[in-house]
């Protein structure tokens, strides 16, 4: 029963990976097609590398030219403008996003001058999708943590943008707390993939978009680029219109092409940053109000803030010092840095048949209105009241909408009703995944997939699920995405091919350990880390982001210091938020234990101090695991001091290990005569079969001698006494030990031949292997 249970899980997690869909596998559907009509189009015969026609110029197309100067004018920058006119050249109904955290107030530019740019996209026949980040806002607590509220602030913002004049026609809105969700298998594994494809170093180039400086990053700071990168697919967007702030993530996805060999990258079209209007603030701040004019602010507020506004006259000195995190908030050099000037420039002359008064004077351009200005022509008071008549008739339509439409008005007084509440009032519980096997619990984590897993694992895993106190139920928890975020299997032409690889070394590795240990593994619930994710993937991936804030990114990366990928901080936290879904138990209970081998001592540490610690889990009235150190099996089969690049491949014997290497392996096994501190033959004999081999308990190894009496042997002990004695030679005990070893091999084998799920698997491992091999 329990071995139909596991085949059943991983038949689902095969069903799953089935539903991964092209572009989220690494190819956009988009190149797929171009890709198979430019091969249907191709003579037969052709070469490959034939000598490319002459490049034809394209005859002159005003409609093309007018989409493209509408587009292109709403960016700073455009990565890169021949593919922007490509892409509107081929695609007419091409997709843009940006993506808003609704976290209560909206300033001008995310209001005004983002409906205008919107405009000028959707005019061009682009659609623009707005990535409502309301699961994000959850996980940073904005609202008291309530989806509900922080969703009707969303609509709040929807409200202001439809008053301030957005074309809604062709533009959607899409929560993330809907879409991930109901997308997790392909949102999540994108995201993992992209983890395990960049380091560490270059992530923490993209941290900027957090405003935190690299020495003080905690790792979640290290997921938050990651995930935002993980949106443009999610989205398939083939425009990133955001902020010049943003720039850098959305590079990152550019680079994240090239490594999984997508070859139709989003185009980065990123516009500029409205200074705040005090002096040195190279952006306006939510948490600033007299940093920025807010939509709901009212005309007075509006004057008065504008009057106070820094509104230099000079140029500062070209070598005057930058703030390191705020080097890329402008891409165009401007050292005046005036924000009177920078409103009048890209609000007020966002469209272009606008006009600005001031001074008794109107201007069409903002180059006459900054020339005059520098030359005394208008003066800085008569700039600012121009600026305040302007800006305020901007705003005046939203004010008028949340006082006469009935909808608008009541969510303004709901927001406005809950921003007045105390701060701290409402405490956000622990959000966990719950994936308890019931009190006093024993969990064993399985060692990560490999696609050439060894004897001793498999021993290892068996000796902890043994250590289990009597009664106790069994868990065995396969740490699939965590492998392959760690890069256990790679090379795949996309990356579903990986976790299919991972999904076949899970599986092998279990049946393995059935046809080991039958009894032991019949009372054992195996459970796929992905399976469990996705069955309630929300909170599971909250709690892996609050593991993540609650260390610093080196008290992470020290977990395993050698691993320089970005990789290694989503497992490790990712292990943290699996211990607490399935080691966390009921204070004042029986507390789930947690046996383990020396290599996860690290990991397991740093889960027990995150389950010790947080005040979120202490509230919960939760308890963390008893750690049970078990341990390790060592059947090395060489000497000691025997060189690394020589126990390679004949140094331990494989779980799938075949016939013919069996016999290899053990007749070049290191046995000394009476060296008892080191003898492989004796360590296979007693952890392999007198552990495991055929028959019940009490077993026996029985040596056969030439003129003498066969010697038989029921411990390790034994072994050892009589090897040391000298009474037991090394040519008697290695074809003893190689017959008795490969018999319970061949026992894994014929198990695996027997199932028809575990042969599939083994057949994919081998290709897997194969392929990983050869690109290597």
């Amino acid at each position: 029963a329990r071995s139909r249970h596991m085949a059943k899980a991983l038949a689902d997690l095969g069903a799953l990976l089935r539903e991964l869909p092209s572009a989220a596998a690494g190819q956009p559907p988009a190149a797929t097609k171009a890709k198979a009509a430019s091969a249907a189009a191709a003579p037969k015969g052709a070469s490959a590398k034939a000598a490319p026609a002459p490049a034809v110029e394209a005859p002159f197309d005003p409609e093309l030219e007018r989409k493209y100067g509408l587009v292109r004018s709403v960016g700073e920058e455009c990565v890169a403008e021949p593919e922007l006119r490509n892409l509107l050249q081929k695609k007419p109904n091409f997709v843009l996003y940006d993506g808003f955290e609704p976290s209560g107030r909206m300033h001008i530019a995310q209001g005004i001058y983002k409906a205008m740019n919107v405009n000028k996209c959707t005019a061009a026949g682009g659609t623009f999708v707005f990535w409502v980040a309301d699961w994000f806002a959850l996980m940073n607590d904005k609202m008291g943590g309530d989806l509900e509220r922080i969703k009707t602030v969303g609509q709040y913002l929807i409200q202001v943008w439809t008053a301030a004049g957005m074309d809604m026609t062709r533009v959607k809105f899409l929560w993330s707390s809907e879409e991930i969700c109901k997308h997790a298998l392909p949102y999540w594994t994108q995201a993992l993939d992209i983890a395990r494809k960049f380091s560490v170093a270059r992530i923490m180039k993209c941290c900027q978009i957090m405003g935190r400086k690299e020495g003080t990053l905690t790792a979640a700071q290290i997921l938050y680029p990651i995930m935002q990168c993980t949106d443009i697919f999610f989205l398939k967007a083939d425009v990133c219109q955001l902020g010049v702030d943003q720039r850098k993530v959305n590079m990152l996805a550019r680079e994240y092409c090239d490594a999984a060999g997508i070859k139709l990258k989003p185009i980065i079209l990123s516009h500029h940053m409205l200074y705040g209007l005090k002096a040195g603030q190279q952006k306006m701040s939510k948490s600033d109000a007299d940093s920025a004019i807010f939509m709901e602010d009212s005309a007075e507020d509006v004057r008065r803030k504008l009057e106070q506004a820094h509104c230099p006259t000079q140029e500062a000195d070209e070598g005057e010092s930058k703030v390191p995190e705020e080097e890329s908030m402008q891409l165009v050099t401007d050292r005046l840095k005036n924000p009177c000037l920078d409103y009048v420039q890209h609000v007020l002359f966002s469209v272009p048949t606008a006009s600005f008064t001031a001074g008794g004077t109107t201007y069409s351009s903002f180059a006459a209105v900054r020339e005059a200005f520098l030359q005394g022509a208008l003066s800085e008071a008569d700039l600012k009241a121009g600026l305040v008549l302007a800006v305020n008739s901007l705003l005046e339509p939203v004010r008028s909408h949340f006082n006469t439409d009935p909808e608008a008005k009541r969510i303004l007084g709901l927001i406005t009703g809950w921003m007045a509440e105390p701060k701290g009032a409402r405490r956000t519980p622990l959000r966990r995944l719950d994936a308890a096997a019931g009190a006093g619990a024993h969990v064993v984590f399985a060692p990560l997939p490999s696609l050439r897993p060894t004897l001793a694992a498999a021993l290892d895993t068996l000796r902890c699920l043994a250590a289990a106190p009597a009664g106790a139920p069994k868990v065995l928890w396969l740490r699939d995405w965590s492998g392959f975020c760690l890069n256990c299997v790679t090379g795949g032409k996309v990356f579903a091919d990986d976790l299919k690889g991972v999904q076949a070394a899970c599986s092998l590795f279990v049946g393995a350990l059935h046809a080991l240990a039958p009894a032991l593994m019949a009372g054992v619930r195996v459970q796929l880390q992905s399976a469990a994710i996705l069955s309630n993937p929300s909170d599971y991936w909250i709690s892996v982001i609050n593991v993540g804030r609650a260390f610093q990114l080196s008290r992470v990366r020290a977990v395993d210091e050698s691993n320089p990928e970005a990789g290694q901080v989503l497992a490790a936290v990712m292990h943290v938020a699996d211990v607490l879904a399935v080691g966390a138990s009921a204070a004042g209970g029986a507390a789930t234990s947690v046996a383990h081998p020396p290599e996860q001592t690290a990991l397991h540490a740093l889960a027990l101090e995150y389950l010790s610690t947080d005040e979120a889990v202490a509230e919960a009235k939760l308890q963390p695991p008893v750690l049970v150190p078990v341990a390790q099996a060592s059947l090395n089969l060489k000497a000691l001091d025997a060189p690394a690049d020589v126990a390679v491949g004949d140094g331990e014997l494989l779980l799938l290990e075949t016939q013919p290497d069996v016999v290899k392996k053990i007749k070049k096994a290191f046995c000394e005569p009476g060296n008892v501190a080191h003898c492989p033959p004796i360590a296979l004999a007693t952890e392999v079969v007198l552990a495991y081999g055929d028959g019940a308990a009490p077993r026996q190894l029985v040596v056969p001698s030439k003129g003498a009496e066969p010697q038989s042997f029921g411990s390790g002990a034994q072994l050892q006494a009589a090897f040391a004695a000298g009474t037991l030679h090394p040519g008697d005990l290695k074809p003893a030990v190689r017959d008795a070893v490969e018999a319970v091999l061949q026992r894994v084998r014929a198990h695996v031949l027997a199932d028809k799920e575990l042969a599939a698997a083994e057949k994919e491992m081998a290709k897997v292997h194969k392929r990983m091999t050869s690109k290597k």
